[in-house]
């Protein structure tokens, strides 16, 4: 089964709390038994990889409860029921949700607390909104870093194809020196193949004392054109007279089916870089582009109140 969105797991969320203090821990664990999740499911990181994605999902469940009041923290890592979260389960509610919570009024300040600037209106727009959300704010915010960064690697290689292709030439050797290849810019920058045809032939040391080489072949290609099977072969056949044992391909398009079944079966360990992994490679290790703002997320420091 696919892992319950934070809403769906108010609920049983508030159920499992409705005797004793429990601790969230012990949360996770037996409703993960009761919903019958995978190991798999159960394995599934966010993205900053320190949290399972159905741990996140159950804290933010009880952080919402706690903000309607339905449940209250009492020491570390352990909540309990409130009166109000009684009565809320003697209610014999079908599902507890945004929506059911925006009834306290505890939880509407909290809704429109963020939203203040904008006035009094903006209480029946945000309560909607909220009202509709499935995903927990850390998903929300991931996601439009993902549309964000999704959008600057197309312009990203946008730019490049548009660019001179000495400066593909630069921009290989910078990303490739950025993501901790060793030698110079200049070692790294040196030509072994022709120039002036869309692309450059190169090589960079793998490592700072030059132990083993990495050779490279980049194609900035038009979007569209893809390169082919017989690309591969050439290349691999440039590996072969340089005694090379491992290469790098790098285009600014794709790879056809044919090149990527070629690649993988040859002898020589060859890599191959499209436009989007390029583009991702590019933003991950800042090249081409430059942190515009930093935004810090933070959380109770739970030993200081201890």
């Amino acid at each position: 089964m696919a892992i319950p969105d934070y809403q769906s797991l108010m609920l049983p969320v508030l159920s499992a709390a409705s005797k004793n203090e429990v601790r969230i821990s012990d949360i996770v664990l037996s409703l993960a038994n009761e919903l019958g999740l995978t190991a798999e499911e159960r394995a599934q990181l966010l993205p900053s990889g320190r949290q399972s994605l159905f741990a996140n999902r159950v804290q933010w469940a009880k952080t919402y409860l706690s903000k309607a009041g339905l449940v209250e923290i009492t020491r570390r890592g352990h909540f309990q029921i409130t009166d109000r979260g009684r009565s809320a389960l003697q209610s014999n509610p079908a599902r507890i949700d945004n929506k059911f919570l925006s009834q306290f009024e505890d939880f509407q300040k909290f809704v429109v607390r963020g939203a203040q600037e904008e006035g009094e209106d903006a209480f029946p727009s945000v309560t909607a909104s909220i009202e509709s959300r499935t995903k927990t704010p850390d998903e929300v915010m991931r996601d439009m870093h993902r549309e964000i960064d999704t959008s600057l690697a197309q312009d990203l290689i946008d730019r490049v194809r548009s660019a001179q292709p000495d400066f593909f030439e630069k921009l290989i050797v910078n990303l490739l020196l950025s993501m901790g290849f060793g030698g110079s810019v200049a070692d790294a920058g040196r030509a072994l193949g022709r120039s002036g045809d869309n692309g450059v032939d190169g090589v960079i040391d793998q490592d700072a004392l030059g132990l083993d080489r990495i050779y490279i072949q980049a194609k900035r290609f038009a979007e569209g054109n893809s390169v082919g099977s017989g690309a591969i072969r050439d290349f691999f056949g440039s590996l072969d007279r340089h005694k090379a044992s491992k290469g790098l391909f790098v285009t600014t398009s794709y790879f056809s089916p044919s090149a990527v079944e070629t690649a993988k079966y040859l002898s020589k360990r060859i890599v191959l870089i499209d436009g989007i992994q390029l583009a991702k490679l590019m933003i991950r290790h800042n090249v081409g582009c430059r942190v515009e703002e930093t935004l810090e997320i933070k959380k109770i420091d739970e030993d200081y109140f201890e």
